[in-house]
């Protein structure tokens, strides 16, 4: 029936993965439009008994994934080449760091590299610390760098590394049900790696919704802060129409001129925003705190790493530590494919160390000149800005920008830059999903990609109708939960497949059970009996 429906709709995908993931996602479009608070309730009930009983295992296991990949890197298998063994990088370290910049998380620190130190400044989350104190403003920023740094990149290097090394070494498809094969065989070709391939299709999609949805109550904030715009729904839903238009037409266009040019236009633009701020700014108080925080970050990382508020009655960790890592989890398809696709030719070493690393920096360069800058700003009372955040966090950094020169110029910058990164974050995530819901012998039909950015869209607007920042929230920590059990399975399959590999057998063998075991503590090669 499906093939059937597929081909009056001239479409070209995997029927059992296409139409489950659409139909689900009209599913909730359906049910939350005209029952909006009861879902929005339901959710909220659901987060709430997944922080209570299964915090814990979100903390655990991302930090697991993050020890394993350092594991590998430093193991036996950390020379293994993601491609054939004479095979060579594609891109040199700087291209490629720099596309790696772009990856990930450009929305999410727009919206949050103002508004988070500042929240944690203002109300420390740990005990006897004195809020607005040089505790609070160091723990702060180590917070915001344990938030998005090593932790949230090994969401991201966890499946780039698995999809690179079973699509450049043992040819298979780039798609998330192939980092399964050592385990599933060539079911992953049927309905186990299609449900498989589901999950990552809705993550994606839901997780990108919830960008854009953040992203819209923060133009709009941006738009009522300089042209008096309201910040009402139909405004919300009016940006989103707007975004995911510009969004359709770049996918429409492709990878190339559509999604590559945004991208480097992007990055040229943030970091004008950047020197902007570290030059009009506190310049030696930021480069002190950067030096700083950093030693802070990898001092209090091997505790902060565990950390479960297991003697506090506190919904913090739910409201930041759990949204972040289910949020990323959310993403980790999409941008673990986008990484994969850049990275043939590298070490297994080489990927971890720059997928872990060369981000990270970005990150507490970022950190470093925004949040440093937003703590300064309210210590010395230009703004109250800690106020305005905990009113609406979308306002902190169109807030913050009013303590400089050029306010409003910074303030539209900003706002081109948001509306660009979200832009870049739905378009390449609308081209994963279509490789994700069709075979690679398939030809990728403009219409379909453009389906999936309306779909984002929709989805966005419905969670912001159903409730706002609370709704977003709520669904995407409930959602991230499948995603995260296939993470650490991911991690299995993938050892498994490396243990053979370095033995000399390839996965297909592995599956055949034809993989002998090791013997007294050496590893037996193929060939030998």
């Amino acid at each position: 029936m499906l093939d059937r429906l597929q081909r009056l709709l001239g479409l070209q995908t995997i029927p059992g993965v296409f139409f489950t993931s659409a139909g689900v996602a009209a599913l909730f479009v359906l049910v939350a439009v005209p029952f909006d608070q009861a879902v929005a309730d339901a959710f909220g009930a659901l987060t709430g008994w997944i922080a209570r009983n299964l915090g814990w295992f979100y903390i655990l296991s991302v930090t697991s994934l993050l020890i394993f990949l350092l594991g590998l890197a430093l193991s036996r298998y950390g020379s293994i080449r993601l491609g054939a063994d004479d095979s060579r990088p594609d891109y040199s370290n700087l291209t490629w760091f720099t596309m790696l910049f772009a990856a990930g998380i450009g929305t999410i620190l727009m919206f949050w590299g103002v508004a988070e130190p500042v929240s944690h400044f203002a109300n420390p989350p740990f005990d006897g610390v004195t809020a607005n104190s040089e505790g609070a403003a160091s723990d702060a920023m180590t917070i915001a760098l344990y938030h998005f740094g090593l932790h949230t990149w090994t969401i991201f290097a966890m499946p780039g590394l698995a999809i690179a090394y079973f699509a450049y070494r043992h040819n298979l498809p780039m798609r998330i049900s192939s980092l399964f094969y050592p385990i599933l065989g060539d079911r992953i070709y049927g309905p186990l790696g299609w449900a498989v391939d589901v999950i990552a299709v809705l993550g994606t999609l839901f997780g990108v919704a919830t960008s854009l949805g953040l992203g819209t109550l923060q133009l709009n904030s941006g738009l009522s802060y300089l042209f008096g715009t309201p910040s009402t729904g139909w405004v919300q839903v009016l940006i989103i129409a707007v975004i995911t238009s510009i969004a359709a037409t770049s996918v429409a266009l492709g990878l190339d001129k559509g999604v590559r040019r945004l991208s480097q236009i992007n990055i040229v633009l943030a970091m004008l925003l950047i020197l902007f701020v570290a030059v009009v700014g506190p310049t030696v108080f930021i480069a002190e705190g950067m030096v700083q925080s950093v030693g802070n970050y990898f001092s209090d990382l091997p505790w902060l790493a565990f950390w479960t508020q297991t003697f506090t009655e506190s919904d913090w960790q739910r409201q930041w530590t759990l949204f972040y890592w289910a949020w990323t989890i959310s993403w980790a398809p999409y941008v673990g494919i986008f990484i994969a696709r850049i990275s043939r030719g590298r070490t297994i070493r080489e990927f971890v160390a720059g997928v872990l690393f060369a981000p990270s920096v970005f990150t507490l360069v970022w950190f470093g000149v925004f949040g440093l800058s937003a703590i300064n700003v309210e210590m010395g009372g230009q703004v109250a800005l800690a106020e305005l955040v905990q009113q609406d966090p979308s306002v902190a950094i169109f807030a913050f920008l009013e303590a400089f020169p050029l306010a409003e110029m910074a303030s539209l910058l900003s706002i081109v830059i948001i509306i660009i990164f979200f832009t870049t974050s739905s378009d390449s995530a609308s081209l994963v999903i279509d490789m994700l819901t069709r075979r690679d012998d398939q030809p990728s039909l403009v219409r379909q990609r453009i389906f999936w950015a309306a779909a984002q869209g929709i989805i966005a607007a419905t969670l912001l109708l159903a409730g706002g920042l609370d709704a977003l929230q709520n669904v995407i920590t409930s959602l991230g939960l499948p995603f995260c059990v296939l993470l650490i399975f991911m991690a299995v399959s993938l050892f498994r497949a490396l243990a053979a590999d370095y033995r000399g057998y390839t996965v297909s063998e592995l599956v055949q059970g034809r993989v002998f075991p090791e013997v007294e503590g050496a590893s037996v090669q193929k060939g030998e009996s």
